[in-house]
């Protein structure tokens, strides 16, 4: 197969989600972006039975109906050779902590857009590694790994990393869009400066997650 061709291969993908809705939500969205659905399950051990091809994303609720862990879910998925997203309204930190220590790439919440989660699988796809549990230990261990953000600037980047826009956030805390663009893109470049990259959304909020920032009250 050329290069050429194997640039347009669409990216396989799976997802397990206990709702039916939000499978088939996913399916006409995996059409309208490019990316072709080989599998999508209820359950770990059900996407399992399916395999034909091990796509190279499986995007993975938090929580499912069958009670399975978080941590062994991901740890399943990646023994069968595939990469895993999780894509949930992550309510719960330890099951997030959880999962991405076990070797989940990315986690994108389901109030953000389509549009997010599939710019993310994209980069998980192309073993783009937005989290690692060495990464996790760092932090934890190293206070200089972590940006060192104001009071306002947090407040800003909680309310739009949890899937509100510019606009919104402005209108919520009473500040022109400007302003509020100015906090993030300070934010951005502290972690930057850092050596923690977050260009896009989905970025920003895992580095919050990572430091323990999220709040009670948004995850």
């Amino acid at each position: 197969m050329s290069k050429l061709a194997e640039t347009v291969k669409p990216i396989t993908v799976a997802i397990v989600d206990d709702h039916e809705a939000i499978r088939l939500g996913f399916s006409g969205a995996c059409q309208n972006y490019g990316f072709k659905l080989v599998a999508q399950a209820a359950t770990v051990a059900e996407l399992l039975t399916q395999f034909k091809t091990v796509p190279k994303v499986v995007v993975l609720d938090l929580s499912l109906a069958d009670g399975s862990s978080a941590g062994q879910n991901v740890r399943t998925l990646i023994e069968r050779g595939t990469r895993v997203l999780i894509y949930s309204i992550a309510d719960r930190k330890s099951q997030i902590r959880q999962a991405l220590t076990e070797g989940a790439a990315a986690l994108v919440t389901k109030n953000q857009d389509m549009k997010e989660l599939f710019k993310c699988i994209e980069l998980v796809a192309n073993d783009i590694e937005v989290n690692t549990s060495e990464t996790l230990a760092a932090i934890d261990n190293d206070q200089e790994f972590k940006a060192k953000l104001t009071e306002r600037e947090l407040e800003v980047l909680r309310m739009y990393a949890s899937g509100m826009s510019l606009k919104q956030v402005a209108y919520a805390l009473e500040l022109s869009k400007h302003t509020v663009k100015e906090h993030i893109d300070r934010v951005r470049s502290k972690y930057s400066d850092v050596g923690r990259p977050a260009p896009g959304k989905s970025e920003l909020l895992m580095r919050l997650i990572e430091d323990g920032l999220m709040g009670d009250d948004l995850i």
